[in-house]
C-alpha cells in the first residue's frame, strides 16, 4: 500500500514537473510523455485539480471537438525548489563590498521602520499580553512558527521555532538586532534575547518584561 502510494506521489510530481517545463498540456500528451494510460492520467490530474494545484481551459479548434489543456496554477508553485535566500545574500553581499556595512544596516533599520509602522496601530490601547498575543500572530504570519507563554513573575516568553531570514541573520546580525528592537516597540516593553538560532540555538527565545507606566511615558517623551 505504501509502495503504491510513493508510486501515485512519484507519478503526480513528474505531471507537475511536465507542465511546469513544457506548458499547458493535453491528458494525452502527458500519456504519451510518461507512458501510461490515459485514464491513469486523468486519474492524476483529477486529484491535482482537487488540492487546486492544476487548472484545466477549454480550446476550441477550427475543427474538431474542443480540447482540453491542464496548466499549473499559482499555488503549484510552492512545490519546487526556490532560491530567493540565495539571492537576498547575494544581494546584500554586493551591496555590503560596493557601499559597506553600514549601508547594509540602513537596509534593516528601514524595514524595521516600515513593519513598526504597519502594526504598530494594531497595538494601541491593548494590555501587554493581548499584544504579545498579536505579536505571536504577526510572526506566525511570516513563518516563524512563533508561541508565547506566560510566566511565573508576571513575564511573558516568545518562542520562535523557525527562522525565514536564518541565513541572512547568520551572517548579518544586524536582522537580529532589528527585530529585537522592533518587539520593545510594538510591545513597549523590555525584551531580552536568550537563544537564537542565528547562533545555533534551537529557536529564538525572548523573555518580555513590563515597563512600569512611568518609565514607559518617560521613554516616550
Amino acid at each position: 500500500m505504501a509502495k503504491k502510494s510513493q508510486e501515485s506521489g512519484s507519478t503526480r510530481r513528474m505531471i507537475m514537473t511536465l507542465l511546469k517545463m513544457r506548458g499547458p498540456l493535453t491528458i494525452s500528451a502527458l500519456a504519451e510523455e510518461l507512458g501510461i494510460t490515459e485514464m491513469g492520467v486523468r486519474r492524476h490530474v483529477l486529484q491535482l485539480e482537487q488540492e487546486s494545484l492544476v487548472r484545466t481551459k477549454v480550446v476550441r479548434q477550427a475543427m474538431g471537438r474542443p480540447m482540453h489543456v491542464y496548466s499549473l496554477t499559482e499555488r503549484a508553485e510552492d512545490h519546487f525548489p526556490k532560491s530567493y535566500h540565495n539571492l537576498a545574500m547575494e544581494l546584500l553581499r554586493e551591496l555590503d563590498l560596493g557601499s559597506g556595512v553600514d549601508a547594509v544596516n540602513m537596509l534593516f533599520e528601514g524595514r524595521k521602520r516600515r513593519m513598526l509602522a504597519q502594526y504598530s496601530k494594531v497595538m494601541q490601547s491593548r494590555e501587554l499580553e493581548e499584544r504579545v498575543a498579536e505579536l505571536t500572530t504577526i510572526q506566525n504570519a511570516g513563518g516563524y512558527m512563533a508561541e508565547w507563554g506566560r510566566e511565573e513573575d508576571g513575564s511573558y516568553t516568545l518562542r520562535e521555532y523557525n527562522c525565514p531570514i536564518r541565513q541572512v541573520a547568520t551572517q548579518y546580525r544586524k536582522a537580529c538586532q532589528c527585530e529585537q528592537h522592533l518587539f520593545e516597540e510594538l510591545l513597549e516593553a523590555k525584551v531580552t534575547r536568550s537563544e537564537c538560532m542565528a547562533e545555533g540555538g534551537q529557536c529564538c527565545r525572548y523573555a518580555i518584561t513590563p515597563i512600569p507606566k512611568q518609565k514607559t511615558s518617560e521613554i516616550k517623551g
